[in-house]
């Protein structure tokens, strides 16, 4: 495995690993010990929640949505002010 694909792997665990500790959300550690009640070992699991977290990362650039902000506006130019979209 190539060393920024290694690296890139631990940052995802160690966000699986945050938000289980944090109960953020807590989906990530209900489905954590369903899976492990499930007999799914402790790693293969945090890997399968990783794989999602993974998706949610890469969503926004696979299907080429734009960033935008809370309130559904794309985010002013630096030295802009905020436009509204509506």
């Amino acid at each position: 495995m190539a060393k920024s694909s290694s690296l890139a792997q631990k940052a995802i665990l160690d966000v699986v690993d945050n938000q289980i500790r944090d109960l953020n959300p807590p989906a990530t550690k209900e489905t954590f010990h369903r899976l492990v009640s499930e007999g799914v070992g402790q790693a293969e699991a945090r890997r399968l929640i990783g794989c999602l977290v993974a998706s949610e990362i890469f969503k926004p650039t696979s299907t080429r949505d734009r960033f935008k902000t809370a309130d559904g506006c794309p985010p002013a130019c630096p030295g802009e002010s905020h436009v509204s979209c509506y």
